[in-house]
This record gives structure tokens, C-alpha cells and sequence, in this order.
């Protein structure tokens, strides 16, 4: 690959830039792959357990090590046909970028022991980083929101298959969250950006990058910063992320929020073998961290953290208009939801949600100012007395254990998510939650004489697999 002129002579002078290195990594074309686990899903430290379907059903030995900055997170040796793992479909586990794991981290640390914070990932489309904070045991609430109405229903997949039930979608442009001010602890922006960080990964984009664009993104990057920041609360942390090298999007915007915005830069503590190219801004001295795929094993990656100094203008006031089940039918949906008694049940559009009751005051003042897209864990509607469930309730971390269960192999499980019938035994009845390995998968709903397959339909595999049943 060909990297432009103009964009080379654009990174001279900037920290940690080896023309020579970073022009051979690109030439050479090698591809990353990583994931990191879903501790809520995958408690067991012992990763081969998770890729060993890899190696069995794909006829090929993959091995993992371990991500240094991320302990739930794994290079793998080659990249897996991941349609074909229902491991991915059950939420164990999402295919993130390496570098970009690197906001875990850095919010550990900066964190520490703090728990109950309120946390927005406000560009989260696909959903990697909303993963990862709502792993995180710092957060007790997430918003995850996009602005782009074609991107919200991968977000609302993802989020779905990972189980968290304190993390909401919203869709909104950023100046809408100024309707909740100083209401976020910790705010995460990984801006819409120039895309050079990625050229290995999609020489495509190559051919789209200028110095026009630079700027053009500059801009919007700062709309969306002003924009949004009125929302975190003083003393809150904001992580700004690009995929970008250019400076112009990177450490010029840190001197920017530093100088227009009354933020102070936070420094990371690293470890000298990561490689992790730290950089202090000409303007204000603010601290950043470059990730180069000459000296990660990774794609190119920016990071800066900063913290609100400023107090919050303005006031939140709480309002309950939420309309909760009542003690009939809140009996029928405490039989699906284990540690009912810690829960709201919310009826909206027919269906009721499950929300914890720690987060019930923020869900009512969020929802009358955000446009919602998934709030809590949404259960399933009533019907005579009868819950039909829903499938974020079988992807959920809250769904009871007594819910009749039935275990398939491999080559069901792949039927399964086709959404193609399946055998089952003929004493089951009813509503049956489907694992996989003893992970959730879905719901069946079983009669005496077929059995209705309630994996929805817009996620269904669609392809064939290239694999040999």
C-alpha cells in the first residue's frame, strides 16, 4: 500500500513518528485480530476454553495471548469466521481493536476504587467501547447513544447480546444532553475523525484522507465537544479518542478544551514496555498517548484525559411518571427476573422493562429528555396473564435461572441462529430458554407438534457457513 505524500510529510516532527517503521508496517499489510470477554458471561480466566470452537469446527489452530493493557482482552493468532461462532451470538465475547481497549484502562486507573458513576459514551456505534465500560465496576449507569439513525440498531445488537442491564440507548445529537446538566461523573468521546489510525485495517479509506478533511473533522469534533460538555458534572472525566495521527485532531484539540472549555489534562500511568507513545501538547501541556502499528500490536489510536474544573450551571430535577406494573402483574414478571424485589417493571409500548431501582430516579429524568432506544432490560409483554418474553430477557445477565432451558451442540446451535427449526424432546412445553454451552441464546417457544424459533429475525445468520457440518 501507498500512503500519500502530503499525509507522511504531515506527521514529521510529531512524537513518536518513525517514517521508515510506520511506512514498512503499512507495506507489510499484517492484521490484527483481538476480542476481549464479557466477564458477566465468561467468568472463567481460562481463555482457550473460549476459542477451542475455533480450532474444533473451523479445522484450524488458533492460539490467544494476552492484550497488555486489557486483562479481558486477547490477540488472536488468525482471524476465525466469527458468523460461525455462536460464542459471539451469546455475548462472551466482542471482536474489538486492540488499542482502543486501552480506555478501560485508563479509566481504572484514573477511577480507582470510585463506584456508582454515571458514565456516556456519546459516538457508540458499533458498540465496542460501551462494552467495555459496562464492564467496568466503576459504572452503575451507562448511557450509550448515536446519532446516526442507521447505525442504532448494530448498537442496540451489540449492547443486547453483552446482558448489562444498566446501560441504556438513546439516539440524540449532542447538544441534547445539555437537558441533563452536570449529570454525567465520566463522559467518553471517540470522535467521527480522519480515519488515518486505520489505513492498515481499510486501505479504502487512503483515498479519502486530506488535509481538507482534517480540518473539516476538526470542527466537528469541537461542535460535538462543546456541544456535549455541559453534561459532565465538575470534577467529571472526559476521554477524547480519535483514530487519527493528525495532530490537528489530537493534541490541538486537548489545548483547545483546555483553553475555551476550563478542563486540566489527567496523566496515565504506563508501563515503558507497552510502547505507548506518550505526547504533551505545545499549547497547554496536555498529556496524550499514541498508539503506532509500528510499535503496538495494533491499529493507530489517540487517546487524551481530561478533567472538568468548572462548575455545572443550571439544576436536575427528577420527575416519576413512569407507569409501573401492578401487584398482579408483577407477580407473573417475578418468576422471569431473578432479584425481582431490586427491580422497577415499566410498562412502555406494551412491553415491560426491567429497571433496577438504584437507577429508577435517573431512567425517569433521562427518558423525558432523551429519545430512548433500549432503557433497563426489556422482559416481555402480557397476554391473559402470560408472559411472552422478550429476547433482550434471554441475553440478560437478571433473567431468572428457573426458566425452562434446553441444551444443543454446535451444528443446532448454528440452525438455531439461522432461525431454522430445530428437534426437540416432546415433554417440552411452552417457553424454553436455549443454550449453547451453558450460555443463553434464545427462545423457543415448544408445542406438541412443532417448536417456534424466536431468534430475531433481522439477526439471523444468513450466510453459509464455509465449514464442513
Amino acid at each position: 500500500m501507498t500512503l500519500p505524500a502530503s499525509f507522511l510529510k504531515s506527521l514529521e516532527g510529531i512524537p513518536g513518528f518513525d517514517r521508515d517503521a510506520f511506512e514498512n508496517v503499512h507495506e507489510a499489510g499484517k492484521q490484527v485480530t483481538s476480542l476481549r470477554i464479557n466477564p458477566g458471561k465468561w467468568p472463567d480466566p481460562d481463555i482457550n476454553k473460549l476459542i477451542e470452537g475455533f480450532s474444533l469446527h473451523q479445522a484450524r489452530q488458533i492460539e490467544a495471548s494476552q492484550i497488555p493493557w486489557c486483562a479481558n482482552g486477547y490477540y488472536l493468532s488468525e482471524r476465525p469466521s466469527f458468523t460461525f461462532d455462536p460464542y459471539l451470538h451469546t455475548g462472551a465475547y466482542y471482536v474489538q481493536e486492540a488499542s482502543s481497549m486501552f480506555i478501560g484502562y485508563a479509566l481504572e486507573k484514573v477511577c480507582g476504587e470510585a463506584r456508582g458513576l454515571k458514565a456516556l459514551d456519546l459516538c457508540a456505534a458499533p458498540g465496542g467501547k460501551t462494552t467495555l465500560l459496562a464492564s467496568l465496576p466503576n459504572i452503575s449507569l451507562l448511557v450509550s447513544n448515536e446519532l446516526i439513525r442507521s447505525r442504532v440498531p448494530v448498537l442496540y445488537e451489540n449492547i443486547v447480546k453483552w446482558g448489562s442491564p444498566h446501560v441504556f440507548v438513546s439516539q440524540n445529537d449532542p447538544r441534547d444532553f445539555q437537558r441533563l446538566p452536570g449529570f454525567f461523573d465520566i463522559m467518553l468521546i471517540d470522535a467521527p475523525c480522519s480515519g488515518s489510525g486505520l489505513f492498515r485495517r481499510d486501505p479504502d479509506a487512503i483515498s479519502e484522507w486530506s488535509t481538507q478533511n482534517v480540518a473539516l473533522c476538526r470542527q466537528r469534533q469541537q461542535r460535538i465537544l462543546a456541544d456535549a460538555l455541559p453534561s459532565l458534572k465538575e470534577d467529571g472525566l472526559l476521554i477524547y479518542s480519535t483514530c487519527s495521527y493528525s495532530i490537528e485532531e489530537d493534541e490541538d484539540i486537548l489545548d483547545w478544551l483546555i483553553k475555551e472549555h476550563d478542563l486540566e489534562s489527567v496523566r496515565i500511568e504506563l508501563q515503558d514496555k507497552w510502547q505507548i507513545v506518550e505526547t504533551v501538547s505545545e499549547g497547554k501541556q496536555a498529556y496524550g498517548y499514541r498508539f503506532y502499528p509500528d510499535k503496538v500490536k495494533g491499529e493507530g489510536f489517540f487517546m487524551g484525559c481530561l478533567r472538568k474544573k468548572s462548575e455545572f450551571s443550571g439544576g436536575v430535577v427528577h420527575h416519576d411518571k413512569s407507569e409501573m406494573a401492578g401487584s398482579t402483574d408483577r407477580k407473573i414478571l417475578s418468576e422471569w427476573v431473578k432479584d425481582a424485589d431490586e427491580y422497577a417493571f415499566i410498562l412502555k409500548n406494551e412491553s415491560y422493562m426491567a429497571v433496577s431501582l438504584k437507577l429508577l430516579p435517573d431512567f425517569n429524568f433521562i427518558s423525558q429528555n432523551l429519545s430512548l432506544r433500549k432503557s433497563g432490560t426489556r422482559v416481555g409483554n402480557l397476554i391473559r396473564g402470560k408472559l411472552n418474553p422478550d429476547h433482550e430477557l434471554a441475553m440478560s445477565q437478571i433473567r431468572h435461572d428457573n426458566i425452562p432451558s434446553l441444551a444443543i451442540n454446535y451444528e443446532e446451535a448454528i440452525r438455531f441462529l439461522k432461525k431454522e427449526p430445530i428437534e426437540i424432546k416432546a415433554s417440552l412445553q411452552g417457553w424454553v430458554l436455549v443454550f449453547y454451552n451453558a450460555l443463553p441464546i434464545g427462545f423457543l417457544k415448544c408445542m406438541p407438534n412443532r417448536a417456534n424459533n424466536y431468534y430475531p429475525s433481522d439477526w439471523r445468520i444468513r450466510s453459509e457457513s464455509p465449514f464442513k457440518p
